[in-house]
C-alpha cells in the first residue's frame, strides 16, 4: 500500500491528470502482487462501470446543465432577490439563498460557484461590495451544495461506502439549511459594519413574495419531488436522476418556453465533458478500492485508531482534521473515492452512524475547494471576478469561522443530522 501511495503522490507532483495518477498507482498493485493477476485489475475497472446506483451521477450532472438552460436558474435568482435582497448585504444574501436552492438542482459546488460568479459577481462589485467579499461569499456559499440533495458527493459516498443514498439525502437537508443560516448571519454582520445596503430595495409585501415564489414554483418544487419520490419508493436515486433530466426538459420547454434544441445541445456538450471527467476518475479508482480492501487497510486503520482512542467523537474529530488537511490539496471526488472504503468501517466499528459521518465528511472535503492552495471553486470565482487570492482569503475568514462552528455543532449533536432520516426511514 505504501508503494501505491508513493507513486500516486509522485504522479500528482509532476502534474499528471488525476484519473491517470489514480489508475497507474492502482495498476502498480497488480503488477507487483505475487497473488493477483494483472487481468483482475482490468476487470475491476469494468466492474465499477457495471453499477446501477452509479447512473445517478451522470443523470444529475446532465439535469443540472439542462436546468441552467431551462430558465430555472433565472427564476430562482429573481425569487432570491425579492426574498432577501432588501437585507443588509442583500446581494450576498441572494448568493447564499441561491446556493441553497441551486443545491437542489445542480448538485455541484464548483458549477454553482461559477454560475453565481457570472450572474451575481459583477452586480455585487458594481454596488460597492469589495471584490474579495464578493468572491468569498459566492465561493463559500456554494459549499451548501455538498449536503443539500442531490449532492453528487453524497451519491458517490453512498455508492462507495454502501450507505443508503436515500438516508443521506434526508440527512443533508437540515445541515444544509443551517449552513445557509450561519453564512447569512456572517454576511449580515459584515455588511452592516461596512454599509453594504441596496438603497433601491425594500422589504417585499406578501403579494410580491408570493408572485416571485409562484414564478419559481417549478424550481422550488423539484427538491420536494426528488425527496418525496425516493422516500415513497416510486424511484431509486438513479431513477430519480433520469426523472430530473425529463423534468428539466419538460419544464424548460412547456412551462418556461426557454428550452430550445440549441440549448439542449449546449447542456449535453457541457454535461458530457463533466461526466467524462468524473466517470474516468471513478473507473480508475476501482483498482485502488480493490487493493485497499484486499490489503485489509480498513481493519488496520480501525485497529490503530480504536487502540489509541476510545471516544467516538474524538475519533471522528481526528479523522475530520485529517480530511480537512487532505482537502487543501486534493479534489473532493478523489478523497471520497479513495478514503470512504477505509473510513466507513472505522467509524462504524467505533459506533458512529455512517450517515452522520457522511454529511461531516462531504462538508469538510468539499470545504477544501474553497481554500488555498488548490481550491477549485476559489480559483474559479477569483479568476472570473479578477480578485487576488490574498484578498479573497482575508474576506473569507468570517465565513470559514461560521462553517467550522457549524461542523463542530453537527459533530457534537448528531441528532441534528439523523433526525430526518430516522423520522422517515426509522432509526
Amino acid at each position: 500500500m505504501a508503494l501505491i501511495g508513493i507513486i500516486f503522490f509522485a504522479l500528482m507532483l509532476v502534474g499528471a491528470p488525476i484519473a491517470f495518477a489514480i489508475g497507474i498507482s492502482g495498476f502498480t498493485f497488480f503488477l507487483t502482487s505475487d497473488v493477483m493477476p494483472v487481468s483482475i485489475g482490468v476487470q475491476k475497472i469494468a466492474t465499477v462501470s457495471q453499477s446501477f446506483p452509479l447512473l445517478a451521477v451522470p443523470f444529475f450532472v446532465l439535469a443540472g446543465h439542462l436546468m441552467n438552460e431551462s430558465g430555472i436558474t433565472d427564476r430562482l435568482f429573481t425569487f432570491s432577490k425579492v426574498a432577501v435582497g432588501w437585507m443588509a448585504g442583500g446581494l450576498a444574501q441572494v448568493s447564499i439563498i441561491l446556493s441553497t436552492l441551486m443545491g437542489g438542482v445542480s448538485g455541484s459546488a464548483v458549477a454553482d460557484a461559477a454560475m453565481e460568479a457570472r450572474v451575481l459577481g459583477p452586480q455585487m462589485i458594481s454596488n460597492g461590495y469589495s471584490k474579495g467579499y464578493s468572491a468569498a461569499v459566492i465561493a463559500l456559499s456554494s459549499l451548501i451544495t455538498s449536503t443539500i440533495p442531490p449532492s453528487i458527493g453524497l451519491i458517490l459516498y453512498g455508492y462507495v461506502g454502501q450507505v443508503s443514498i436515500g438516508r443521506l439525502f434526508m440527512a443533508g437537508i437540515i445541515p444544509g439549511m443551517l449552513m445557509m443560516l450561519f453564512l447569512m448571519v456572517a454576511a449580515w454582520l459584515i455588511a452592516r459594519k461596512r454599509g453594504y445596503v441596496m438603497t433601491d430595495m425594500r422589504k417585499p409585501t406578501a403579494a410580491e413574495f408570493g408572485r416571485a415564489a409562484w414564478g419559481a414554483k417549478w424550481a422550488l418544487l423539484f427538491p420536494v419531488l426528488l425527496i418525496g419520490t425516493i422516500r415513497g419508493g416510486l424511484f431509486t436515486p438513479s431513477e430519480v436522476g433520469a426523472f430530473a433530466v425529463v423534468y428539466a426538459i419538460v419544464i424548460g420547454k412547456v412551462a418556461h418556453g426557454d428550452m430550445t434544441f440549441e440549448a439542449i445541445k449546449r447542456a449535453f456538450a457541457h454535461a458530457l465533458s463533466d461526466i467524462g471527467l468524473i466517470m474516468l476518475i471513478i473507473l480508475m479508482s476501482g483498482m485502488i478500492g480493490f487493493a485497499i480492501i484486499f490489503l485489509q487497510v480498513p481493519q488496520d486503520v480501525a485497529h490503530f485508531m480504536l487502540q489509541s482512542l476510545s471516544n467516538p467523537i474524538l475519533i471522528v474529530a481526528v479523522i475530520l482534521v485529517s480530511l480537512f488537511i487532505a482537502g487543501l490539496f486534493f479534489e473532493s471526488t478523489i478523497l471520497v473515492l479513495l478514503l470512504t472504503p477505509i473510513l466507513v468501517p472505522v467509524v462504524t466499528k467505533a459506533g458512529v452512524d455512517p450517515v452522520h459521518f457522511g454529511i461531516l465528511m462531504m462538508t469538510i472535503v468539499t470545504f477544501g475547494s474553497m481554500t488555498p492552495p488548490v481550491g477549485v471553486a476559489m480559483f474559479t470565482v477569483c479568476s472570473l471576478l479578477d480578485t487576488k487570492v490574498e484578498e479573497y482569503v482575508k474576506e473569507a475568514l468570517p465565513f470559514i469561522g461560521a462553517i467550522l462552528a457549524l461542523i463542530a455543532l453537527l459533530l457534537f449533536v448528531p441528532e441534528i443530522v439523523l433526525f430526518l432520516p430516522n423520522l422517515t426511514y426509522g432509526g
